[in-house]
């Protein structure tokens, strides 16, 4: 029997699969995140524990197909040999031994190894966003690739605060307020929160209360898990892993061990507003800015990142964690192509790489809701469609949003990339051959721009080095006079005049076989403008 699919079979839904199920399709398929293959031999209460792990496996559940072997030609075996008693408790596996999943089952026609006619059982187990499913037994798993994974209790509870179940925001932390609070955030949050709401004579506690950030229990103010992490003094005394750690790598990769490559790893850590602040600032000081000639010599300058896309993946890195993996950082990683955000526990529950510009679902509603007061989030469902347009007004690459594993807790991983190789404002392989790479090794950032900027545009200035790099001018002449001294640089001037407007610098005579390079260096500039015609600028380079 055939099936027909033009696509990967990899992009068939569980529903799809169970629709248009047949042996070609299911043999095809093999074991996989959404399919599970059994012989009829299997006893229900084995059984109960892959309805737990469908029921657990986000975002749509899988298939059961009891009656195939789990190997390379995915041999039928088949249910006929079955007696009726044991086929019904089978079909009432789901009742007996895991009860809170929901299925629904069909018997599909086989031939089988024998060459006879058989069928199979195929079942289709629902996913269960509202709650964390159990088998009899009391054990909880869920689906990773081809694998069934019992989870532990430290797991079961994330997945019970991802789905509803446990309102861990609103737990007692444990901490005592006023006094191991930071007095003038909760009282900033506190007076936009009465002027938002159009509230007068109302004590903080009853503001905090309102705000679902804590309880009142007589006189006294019990905060929550939420109030400990937007305004505690100290909240990694209940949370170790409140902090950021901000790494800037040399290069496009992480290395390890004696290779470790970070040029700076800045360890951020206190309340939630005062990480964003602090981590915004120290991010902004490392991001790098790319200029080119406009018209009329002014520069067209465009930021590494637009502001918006990377504080929203800061905030939302922030606000979106996992708290209750309570030992678990915020890493901010900036490399040479890209800068990486990563979150410890994995995407909500039916938000997906695929829908997140469109599905709103927050881990943390309390928290995000107090930052809207604070204004450091809009609550509007459009921080990830920002990202994205913002990078794209600018040609760069749309967000990449993935979720990754680590030791087999799930973390969430935003990308935003650079497109370095075409945006590269210091010299390239081009100049680095012209003037010697032994040459190059000793150059400041700011040398380096002057001469691509001479090698691209056959000539530079002292202004131009100015506004290239934010220099004063006395400075950016000594710059260029010392790269003259260097001789890499050629001065031509009129001699009688000390600040000549139409002097100029240019790379230092070159052999028949240097023209080349820079004639082709210039050609590769002009394919780079028309390849993109239409990021800001563009025809005024041409």
């Amino acid at each position: 029997m055939q099936f027909n699919f033009d696509g990967p079979l990899a992009l068939l839904t569980v529903d799809e699969i169970y629709e248009r199920a047949s042996i070609a399709l299911l043999r095809a398929l093999r074991e996989d995140r959404r399919i599970e293959r059994k012989t009829a031999g299997i006893h229900g209460e084995a059984l109960g524990d892959y309805f737990s792990m469908w029921a657990n496996t986000e975002p749509d559940g899988g298939l059961i197909v009891v009656g195939m072997e789990d190997d390379d030609a995915g041999t039928v075996s088949g249910c006929s040999g079955l007696s009726i008693q044991q086929l019904n408790r089978l079909e009432s596996a789901r009742i007996e031994y895991c009860a809170d999943s929901r299925s629904e089952s069909k018997r599909m026609e086989a031939i089988n190894k024998e060459g006879q006619a058989d069928y199979l059982l195929v079942i289709r187990v629902f996913y269960r966003a509202d709650k964390v499913v159990r088998a009899s037994s009391g054990s909880a798993f869920w689906r990773i690739a081809d694998k069934k994974k019992r989870l532990t209790e430290e797991e079961v509870r994330e997945l019970q605060i991802n789905k509803g179940e446990v309102d861990f925001e609103l737990e007692p932390c444990g901490l005592t307020y006023p006094g191991d609070f930071n007095p003038d955030l909760a009282g900033q949050f506190v007076d936009r929160f009465a002027k938002m709401r159009g509230l007068s004579s109302h004590t903080n506690q009853e503001i905090l209360t309102l705000a679902h950030l804590g309880k009142r229990q007589g006189s006294i103010f019990v905060p929550n898990m939420a109030c400990a992490l937007l305004f505690a003094q100290d909240p990694r005394v209940k949370f170790p892993g409140c902090f950021i750690r901000f790494l800037r790598f040399d290069g496009e990769t992480e290395g390890t061990g004696e290779k470790f490559n970070a040029v700076k790893d800045i360890h951020i850590d206190g309340n939630i507003p005062s990480m964003i602040v602090e981590t915004a600032r120290v991010l902004d000081n490392q991001l790098r800015e790319f200029s080119r000639l406009g018209t009329e010599g002014k520069f067209y300058t465009a930021p590494e990142y637009p502001q918006p896309a990377w504080y929203e993946a800061l905030v939302n890195a922030c606000v979106h964690r996992s708290y209750s993996l309570r030992t678990m950082n915020v890493f901010v990683k900036m490399f040479d192509d890209r800068l990486e955000v990563e979150s410890p526990g994995g995407f909500p529950p039916l938000v997906t790489p695929q829908n997140i510009y469109d599905v709103h679902k927050p881990r943390n509603p309390y928290l995000m809701e107090a930052l809207l007061y604070l204004d450091f989030v809009k609550c509007a469902h459009e921080g990830t469609r920002r990202m994205r347009d913002t990078m794209t007004a600018v040609s760069l690459p749309a967000p990449e949003f993935r979720q990754v594993e680590y030791a087999t807790t799930p973390l969430v991983r935003v990308v935003l990339r650079n497109n370095v190789r075409q945006r590269r404002v210091w010299v390239d392989a081009d100049v680095t051959a012209i003037v010697g790479e032994a040459v190059m090794k000793d150059l400041t950032e700011h040398e380096k721009r002057a001469i691509n900027f001479a090698a691209e545009y056959g000539q530079v200035s002292v202004s131009e080095v100015q506004r290239l790099t934010q220099r004063s001018w006395p400075s950016a002449k000594r710059l260029l006079t010392k790269l003259v001294v260097k001789k890499i640089l050629e001065h031509h001037s009129r001699n009688d005049l000390d600040r000549d407007p139409q002097a100029r610098f240019m790379i230092r005579s070159q052999t028949p076989a240097d023209k080349l390079r820079m004639m082709m260096l210039r050609r590769k500039r002009q394919e780079s403008i028309e390849q993109n015609p239409d990021r800001p600028n563009a025809k005024e380079e041409t």
